[in-house]
């Protein structure tokens, strides 16, 4: 039996498409919503996209170092507003409401994207999950949003599901132990925790493998 073909790169247009679809999804939240629990986590809707945001930004930093760090993440101060809230570096500002929120998210994924265009493909900068080159922050970058706004949409109320193409290779790129031959979105829950997958255990731990691979 042939192998499947290869989906291709991850690439910094995947995750600009992966953030404004994020984005567009996340304006049609109700106002009132925002306080909600984003679907399976301890964390709050408003303080998920935080999350989702500081990720985004995080990875943009790693990568925008002259000399990019190999042992460990720049040393921005991250904290939580509350036990149990993710520790961020970025908050949004809440007399901002919702708009303002999206606002951050959609900048931080901006920054991302566009260290994705102009950083060499030569260039590795730290993640715990494996030094990675700018598509392996690309690619970490689109599962961060597309989960994220998985965990959210199901505390909101509201449909998401995104491309397949770009789920595809983002599990080839990062998630190279699930199955490769599946509907991509379905695996891409199954891997993080989030869904079941026909045949395979529901996974209670999970990681990806941002380091280049031959």
């Amino acid at each position: 039996m042939p192998e499947p073909a290869s989906p291709g790169p991850v690439t910094a247009d995947d995750l600009d498409l992966a953030v404004r679809l994020a984005v567009a999804a996340l304006r049609a939240a109700p106002a009132a919503a925002w306080d909600d629990r984003a679907g399976s986590l301890e964390w709050d809707c408003w303080e998920t996209v935080e999350h989702l945001s500081d990720d985004l930004f995080a990875y943009a930093a790693q990568l925008g170092l002259r000399t990019p760090p190999l042992t460990a993440n720049v040393p921005f101060l991250w904290e939580s507003r509350r036990p149990g809230g993710p520790a961020n570096a970025i908050h949004a500002d809440r007399a901002a409401g919702p708009g303002g929120l999206l606002q951050v998210l959609e900048a931080s994924g901006a920054l991302l994207v566009s260290m994705v265009r102009t950083t060499p493909s030569s260039v590795r900068a730290h993640h715990i999950f494996g030094d990675a080159d700018p598509e392996g922050f690309a690619a970490m970058g689109i599962l961060e949003t597309v989960v994220h706004t998985y965990d959210l949409t199901e505390g909101l109320g509201l449909p998401w599901s995104p491309p397949a193409d770009v789920c595809a290779r983002v599990i080839a790129r990062i998630l190279p132990d699930v199955p490769q031959d599946t509907d991509p979105w379905p695996t891409l829950l199954w891997a993080t925790g989030r869904g079941d997958l026909p045949g395979h255990p529901r996974r209670t731990s999970w990681r990806w493998y941002s380091e280049p691979r031959p």
